[in-house]
């Protein structure tokens, strides 16, 4: 599933192409599972800027609107110069004066994303429900302390998970934050110290800044990027999908990873590391 780094280095790509005028909205019989609320055709209107909150991007349009975008499981953005003859291609804005880059098609072989298109009304209320995004200055020490301490009996890497929580972190980046900060994933909430939250904080700041830096992370025939390429990022695992612990690896040491099954999620960790 792409994760915050994921949709961070697809903002990342596409903003360079705007504005892209959409002159052509085309949505594949399959989008009515896909597109959740549609105020108004997009069609004549430009895209100026894409946002990032949390796992959403924010499509700003001209003269006025938004268009929300969740990539669900497996879903991406692409850009092309001309439309992709892509089976899982569901949703194409076509800009058709653009000399390069004209294209933006939304590609999601499970359907699982979903796509809003908003008058700035809706889009209002809509962003003013989202909860604080873990990459924003806001999402400080203080903030993880409140979060933990208000459920305190939560197993602290499913807990990662929600989106209400921890907005933004999936399930690789929930596994590493817990090993960079020496957590087990079984802890609880409540358990949580005010020095092991200081380095939660930083897990997160270096699990977010190192797959972004490598355009994502792709697992066996997951997530491609804006151009429809694999992220790198398994470059900067330390526990998940590894087979020995990079952490003390890097100090000489060999220890074999344990991975278990918690709420459903494969999890990962180090004995040796974490406590």
């Amino acid at each position: 599933m792409p994760e915050l780094p994921e949709v961070e280095t697809i903002k990342n790509q596409i903003n360079p192409i705007l504005p892209l005028k959409i002159e052509a909205a085309i949505f594949s019989p399959l989008t009515k599972r896909i597109v959740k609320q549609m105020d108004f055709d997009p069609t004549g209107f430009t895209i100026t800027k894409i946002r990032r909150h949390a796992k959403w991007l924010i499509f700003d349009l001209a003269p006025h609107g938004h268009i929300l975008s969740h990539l669900g499981m497996s879903g991406s953005w692409q850009m092309s110069h001309a439309p992709l003859s892509e089976k899982h291609g569901h949703i194409e804005f076509i800009d058709k004066n653009k000399s390069e880059f004209g294209v933006l098609t939304y590609i999601d072989p499970r359907r699982f994303g979903h796509l809003y298109v908003l008058n700035d009304e809706n889009f209002k209320k809509k962003e003013d429900s989202l909860p604080i995004d873990i990459s924003s200055p806001d999402f400080d020490k203080e903030q993880i302390a409140l979060t933990l301490y208000s459920h305190p009996h939560k197993p602290i890497k499913p807990f990662l998970l929600d989106q209400k929580a921890f907005p933004g972190v999936g399930n690789y980046m929930a596994s590493e934050i817990c090993a960079r900060a020496g957590i087990l994933p079984t802890r609880l909430a409540g358990d949580i110290e005010a020095d092991e939250i200081e380095k939660m904080k930083a897990a997160m700041d270096v699990v977010i800044s190192g797959a972004v830096e490598t355009k994502g992370t792709t697992f066996s025939g997951g997530y491609r990027d804006a151009n429809g390429s694999k992220g790198e990022g398994v470059k900067h695992l330390v526990v998940f999908y590894q087979y020995h612990c990079q952490m003390c690896l890097e100090r000489g040491k060999v220890t074999k990873i344990i991975k278990t099954t918690m709420a459903g999620r494969g999890t990962y960790h180090c004995p040796v590391c974490q406590k």
